[in-house]
């Protein structure tokens, strides 16, 4: 089944609601980056964070793992929120698990048109240029 671009208020809030699990890909350790600030806010909210860094240790109080794929391996991650350059897009969507319902949320200046597609063709939503945590304020009033 093809994914599907998400572009509508209510397209958004339903995504939001249905992830469980969000993981961070590029999450940094410092707590004045963006991706980190964006990462505690939805875990404060309820969403179990999973962060994505390639130099592993714990952020946030979760084990980071080097790629999605590693955790994709042995939980199922609803939401993937993207803080990385564009040129990394291709890489990271071609290791992802199949996505059947699951989100690919790149953050606001991510964007790469080739990766997009192929999201789109294994069947991951996709949501490009938005901010998670504006986004989830404006729709979910936290």
């Amino acid at each position: 089944m093809r994914g599907r671009r998400l572009e509508t208020d209510d397209d958004l809030r339903e995504a939001l609601i249905a992830a469980k699990t969000v993981a961070v890909v590029g999450l940094s350790p410092h707590p004045h980056r963006d991706s980190h600030r964006v990462a505690a806010y939805l875990q404060a909210t309820g969403y179990r964070i999973v962060p994505i860094h390639p130099s592993g240790g714990t952020i946030l109080g979760e084990p980071a793992r080097a790629r999605v794929a590693d955790v994709a391996s042995t939980e199922r991650v609803d939401l993937v929120d993207v803080f990385r350059r564009p040129d990394a897009l291709p890489e990271l969507v071609s290791d992802l698990p199949e996505g059947s319902g699951r989100t690919l949320w790149l953050q606001l200046g991510v964007s790469h048109s080739q990766a997009e597609d192929s999201a789109l063709a294994a069947g991951w939503n996709l949501v490009v240029d938005r901010c998670a945590l504006v986004e989830h304020r404006r729709l979910l009033g936290m």
